[in-house]
């Protein structure tokens, strides 16, 4: 993925360049993270509201897609 879209960006000034949702300081790994410990989107969502399930969504499809492209 790009480092900055309207789903994820990452810059020196925000989190240390960590890519995050973007418009917020919520790092990408952190749902991630949620989703490997069994948590649900809901789960994540209610921890950071300032990630919308819309992006949540979009970057789920993108990543999937990468892959399939990667192994393709």
């Amino acid at each position: 993925m790009p480092n900055n879209t309207s789903i994820i960006s990452a810059s020196p000034d925000v989190m240390g360049g960590t890519p995050v949702f973007a418009g917020t300081r919520v790092l990408v790994q952190t749902l991630l993270d949620y989703l490997k410990a069994g948590e649900s989107i809901d789960d994540f969502l209610d921890g950071f509201p300032t990630v919308t399930r819309e992006q949540v969504i979009a970057f789920l499809e993108e990543a999937g897609r990468n892959l399939v492209n990667l192994v393709a």
